[in-house]
């Protein structure tokens, strides 16, 4: 199996045969601000809900005073604080993206996300996502069901991550998208991370499609299963009514990123690309550190006064954008 990596291709439309729909999910109802959606009507079917050009589906099921069982969620919860799973349903962020007032929450190690109308058999552009607060303080402290990441030397190896796949005419693609949401594998452990903000997964590389298998993994497992708690956000999810065929969609200039790891500078390589470039570098936190423009195809870039770690550098190029990673030595 081809593997495709949020890091390693964007493809960018025409343009002129760009049409995007966006589910941003602000518009279905919640009967106030800290709450979440929830059906209790028709156990054990479908009672998800639609946005955009793309059905989310939802289980409930009545037995044992009723809980959930698999599927999406949206919320506007804002408890980033609170460990367990009382907490299931709330962000990170402890907002959507950009400051938007919903989102939504995926619970269980296999979704489908089916398209709807125009989108079906086209392209999806991506969504964002982030890790729920349920998850992420599993993996940073550890819980009664799960370990906590890097264990007691902080050594361990571990990771948790987001693999989708796209659905054609019924029939699995062989092409894969991987997003890690935690991944703790660095020789140094100041590098290792949780995901807390908001990053875009790119899903154009998996071409056409009718719906999106999204699976979720992790070091952390027994004989039951994975004992991270099998959850995640998303917002924004976009497809693309282009009627352009995959193989006619232009590559986007992949750019390179070198040394890495790196202690003075690093050097972007955008493949004799002058296209007009926003260069943005965060560190782990999602905080900026630096911001540039340039229209060269080779920059070099200062590096030295940054303290050791992870840090990201996204670059937006017109309505596209890639993000890659570096460490710090």
């Amino acid at each position: 199996m081809r593997t495709i990596t949020l890091l390693s291709l964007v493809l960018l439309l025409s343009t002129a045969a760009n049409s995007q729909t966006i589910a941003i999910f602000d518009d279905l109802t919640l009967p106030n601000s800290d709450t979440f959606y929830i059906n209790y009507s028709a156990s054990g079917t479908d009672v998800g809900f639609t946005d955009g050009l793309a059905h989310f589906p939802c289980y409930y099921d009545t037995a044992f005073g009723g809980y959930w069982g698999s599927g999406f969620a949206y919320s506007n919860k804002h408890d980033s604080v609170t460990s367990g799973y009382t907490n299931q349903y709330s962000a990170k962020t402890a907002i959507g993206y950009a400051g938007s007032a919903k989102y939504v929450v995926a619970y269980g190690v296999q979704n489908n996300i089916k398209l709807l109308g125009v989108a079906v058999g086209k392209s999806v552009d991506g969504f964002y996502i982030t890790n729920n607060t349920y998850a992420y303080n599993s993996m940073k402290n550890g819980d009664a069901f799960a370990k906590k990441f890097g264990g007691i030397s902080g050594n361990d190896p571990d990771w948790f991550k987001i693999v989708i796949r796209a659905y054609s005419g019924g029939t699995l693609k062989p092409d894969s998208v991987e997003f890690y949401l935690a991944d703790y594998r660095f020789v140094n452990n100041d590098s290792d991370y949780i995901v807390r903000t908001w990053d875009w997964v790119n899903l154009l590389p998996l071409g056409h499609t009718d719906s999106l298998q999204l699976s979720l993994s992790s070091t952390d497992t027994s004989s039951s299963g994975m004992n991270t708690p099998a959850y995640f956000c998303l917002d924004n999810f976009t497809t693309n009514e282009t009627n352009v065929s995959v193989q006619y969609i232009e590559p986007l200039i992949i750019t390179s990123l070198y040394p890495n790891p790196a202690t003075d500078f690093i050097c972007l390589d955008f493949n004799n690309s002058s296209v007009y470039k926003n260069i943005f570098i965060t560190d782990i936190s999602g905080k900026l550190q630096s911001s540039f423009n340039s229209e060269n195809n080779l920059i070099n870039v200062n590096i030295h006064d940054l303290p050791s770690g992870l840090y990201f550098v996204t670059i937006l190029k017109g309505t596209s954008s890639e993000t890659l990673k570096f460490i710090k030595q």
